[in-house]
Order: structure tokens, then sequence, then C-alpha cells
């Protein structure tokens, strides 16, 4: 039996001791979640470092927040999320207990990424966890370094119950040939179309976080030093390898440039990070705890410590190849020892060039121009839906309408990636973009059995032991349809208590009358 095989046959072998049911257990296992992180915050900042040269305060700011976050939410809202959850009852079923009750999946694989090898490995984790499934936990052998601590796990949590397989295509082959309950990739949507595959062998369900091009269109009535801004630095963090980067630029030919010249200044220079800014970033706003002065990339991104590299040489060439054939307006410069593209616009690019032909994942913004809002809808209908869209500008009218008249994982309007924050808000893709979602109670629920339960009560079985006149049969025809029409009890007792209060105002006023 194969190491693969062991890790599932393990946890499923644990998961059937019900022990991961009780809330206790699934509280203290998250509480040990955070304190791995807490305890390995250096180790996880140091293979950062290795893997994506990430600073310190990047990782803590991208990577450990975040998921913090998600586990404080998790933990004070468990109990809540695992109640049973009425729903509206008929007058067949009115004297009976219906509700919802969420139960475990089972066991659940998981399949990290390699961008932000944390979140994207570890918030998934959360959900499994508060669900009270068991899971295995695969992470990118890209970010080989990071996969490394992620083998620490076993030391926080109960290292039966939730597994970690390190290793490359083989192993995930392998794990991808066991039976499991779901299954939750976070990749591209070529290998997630292998993944669906083989989920389908056993009829495991499946969620995909996927990617794509996301447009980002900019309305030529907009504050485009504003947008040129949050566009900046939304494409270039982590040096363009963000699944929810804008990916492409839709503007009107009218404003080329200044785009331009604005993206330029916000690579080049130095400015104060709004308080409106701030505030739309929830939990980012912690920075203004240790940084009142944001700075880009100065004139030498290259040298600049927030500045990241680009994963391994094989993404490094393949992003390089996109740029052959387009017009590059700003950057271009590269350094394949080091994985090092610069901040890059490439201006006037065509439906066919090479760097529109697939998601870029990579520091290299084209621009393409439209002629104004419904070509730009046009031109997004016609590919494939993104997981994020983006537009900017001031007009409700033109916001409503892209959000009308188009369809994405996600839209947002006036910034960039900050939805990601937000709990309350389902993230996920659509159709080639991904399918499910998770965050918050989303991740519970994707990691849940919602269980349909009704519980008859037989006090009144005996009047199914009445005989009626054959001619009644009509009557009580009609007399079952409406029985069995679903009853809105909140709305009935608005009702009664409506009519309560009118008879006591006739009351009233009859007696007011006698006087």
């Amino acid at each position: 039996m194969s190491r693969e095989q062991q890790a599932v046959q393990q946890a499923r072998k644990a998961f059937l001791t019900g022990r991961s049911k009780p809330l206790d257990y699934r509280i203290k296992q998250l509480q040990n979640l955070k304190r791995f992180i807490k305890e390995k915050t250096t180790d996880i900042a140091s293979a950062m470092r290795k893997d994506l040269h990430k600073t310190a305060n990047a990782t803590h700011l991208f990577e450990i927040l975040g998921l913090e976050g998600e586990i404080n939410l998790a933990v004070s809202k468990l109990a809540e999320w695992a109640a049973p959850r009425p729903v509206n009852k008929n007058l067949v079923t009115i004297a009976d207990d219906v509700y919802i009750q969420p139960e475990p999946l089972g066991v659940v694989l998981i399949i990290g990424a390699w961008n932000y090898p944390i979140t994207v490995t570890l918030q998934p984790l959360v959900g499994a966890i508060a669900a009270g499934n068991a899971a295995v936990v695969k992470p990118s052998e890209v970010s080989s370094h990071t996969a490394k601590v992620m083998e620490l796990l076993s030391l926080y949590l109960d290292p039966e119950m939730y597994q970690v397989v390190t290793g490359g295509v083989a192993e995930t082959q392998v794990l991808l040939k066991q039976r499991f309950d779901h299954i939750f990739y976070t990749g591209s949507s070529t290998v997630g179309k292998l993944v669906m595959e083989a989920a389908a062998h056993h009829l495991t369900p499946v969620t995909l976080e996927l990617g794509g091009k996301s447009p980002c269109y900019i309305d030529k009535n907009c504050d485009i030093r504003i947008a040129c801004r949050r566009i900046t630095w939304g494409k270039y963090m982590n040096c363009g390898q963000t699944c929810i980067a804008p990916d492409y630029i839709l503007c009107e030919s009218s404003i080329q440039d200044k785009v331009i010249n604005e993206i330029q200044k916000c690579i080049q220079v130095c400015f104060y990070v709004d308080a409106i800014a701030l505030l739309t970033m929830g939990p980012f706003v912690f920075i203004v705890l240790f940084i009142f002065l944001q700075e880009f990339y100065t004139n030498d991104p290259k040298s600049f410590a927030d500045y990241g590299r680009i994963i391994n040489q094989r993404h490094f060439k393949r992003i390089m190849a996109l740029t052959e054939g387009s017009t590059v307006a700003i950057g271009g410069d590269s350094d394949e020892s080091e994985c090092y593209i610069a901040p890059t616009v490439l201006r006037d690019v065509t439906p066919g060039s090479k760097v529109m032909q697939e998601e870029i994942f990579g520091p290299i913004l084209p621009i393409v121009i439209v002629n104004g809002l419904k070509e730009a809808i046009q031109f997004i209908n016609e590919r494939e839906k993104p997981l994020a869209l983006y537009i900017f500008s001031s007009s409700k009218k033109v916001i409503k309408q892209m959000i009308s008249e188009t369809s994405s994982g996600a839209l947002v309007a006036n910034d960039c990636l900050v939805h990601f924050t937000i709990s309350d808000l389902p993230f996920g893709g659509v159709g080639n973009s991904g399918t499910g979602c998770y965050h918050g109670k989303y991740s519970f629920d994707q990691l849940s059995h919602l269980r349909s339960c009704l519980i008859k009560k037989l006090n009144m079985e005996g009047v199914n032991q009445m005989r009626y006149p054959p001619h009644t049969t009509e009557k009580l025809r009609w007399a079952r349809v409406l029985l069995l029409k679903q009853v809105n009890l909140a709305r009935w007792r608005q009702v009664a208590q409506v009519a309560m209060f009118a008879a006591l105002a006739a009351f009233v006023v009859q007696r007011f009358l006698r006087q």
C-alpha cells in the first residue's frame, strides 16, 4: 500500500470513530490550527521568501491575517452554523419537526495552490474541520519550502484525522484514484478538468477554485488617477501571481495614454494611503498600524524588497513568451536567472495576440481598446466567464449595466481584490472559472451535507383510521391540496395579531359609542 493510500485509509478510519462530530473537538482542532500559524510564523515567512520572494510583512498581511480571521469566525459561529435549521411547513406537517441538519461529508481532499500556498490551502481546511470532516491536505509541490512547513501540521492537529501528503504530480494522481467524499482543488482550469474527471469515477462532488482572464473596464468619465492606483496595486501584488488580479484593461483609445501615464506614476512614485482605500480593504486596514507611507516599486523594482518573483523558470519563460508581438509601453525588463519580470504594460493589444489567449498570471498588463461600455460588455461575454470582473466608473447606471449584462464569479466596482477579504461574500467562480464557493459560513456549507429531516408526530394518527362515505372523495382531494400547501407561520401570526387588534379596537369603539 502506498503512502497516499495509507493516508486516506487512516483518515477514513479516524472519521468513522465519530470523534470529529462533537463541536468541542472541532473547536479544539481549529484553535490548534491557529496555534500552528502563530508558532510557525517565522518558518512560514522564511519559506515564502524562498518560494516567492515575499517579505515577512507581505506574508503576514496576505497569508496570515485573513486565515486567522476565518478561524476566529468559525470558532465563534460554529454552534450557530451546526444547529438544526427550521424550515416552513405545510398544514400536513404543521405539528411535526421539520428542519435541515448539517452533517459531515466524510474525508475531504484539499489540493492547494502555490501562489498563496498558506491561505488557499488552509482556508478550505478551516471549513473542513468546522464541518466535522477528516481531511487529506496536498500542498503544492511548486512552492516546495512552504510545503515542508505544512508537514508540521501533524504536530498540532489530530495526526490520524488530518493527513498531509507532500509530493508532485505522481503523488497527486495516486490520491485522485482514491475515494473521497469531497475534493477541493485550487489551481488552473486545465488541471481542474482532470480533477473533475477523476472525481467522476467515484461520483465525488468537487469544489474547483480556478481562474481565467479577469477583465478590468475603465470608464472614460471615472477618476483615472484613483483607478490606475488601485489597478496597479491589484495587478502587481505578488508579481501578478494572483488568481483574481486584473488580467487586462478595456478602455477607449482617448484615455489609453493617460492610463499608461498614471500607472507609470504609481509604479515609481510614493504616495500616502488614503482613508477611503483603507476602509475598503477590510482586514487590510491593519496596515495603518505600521505603515503610513505606501511605496509601490520605485524606479528599480528589481531591488525593491516588496516586489516578488515568478515562482520558477518554466513560468518565467511562459509569461515572457506571451509578450511576443505586442508593444511594450511600460517595463519589459527581465532577468531569467532571478525569475524577475518588471511591472509591464502592453498598449494597443489586439484580441488575437498571444497574451490574450490564456490567463497571464504574471506582471504583464495588456490594454485592449474598445469603443465604450457596450463593446466592452460584448468583448467580455464572447469569452469564458471570469473569476472576477472589475469596473471603474463614477456612474451607478454604468456599474448596474455591467452587473446586469455580464456574468462572473464576482464583480467589484472602483477597487480590486478586496472582495476576497469579506467572509460574508461567497468566493468562487462560474463556468470555466470554477464551481462551488467558500469563505466563512459558505466554507462550512460547501463541506457539509445539508440533510433534510422530518420527525412525524403520531398524536393525530387516529384521523387516518376514519372511514369516509364514497361521495366525500372529491372533497377530500381538495382538502389534501390545501393541506399540502406550504404555510408561512410568521405571516399567519401577523394576520392573527392584526385580527386581534382589529377586534379589540372594535370593542373599544363600541363601548365608547354606548357611553
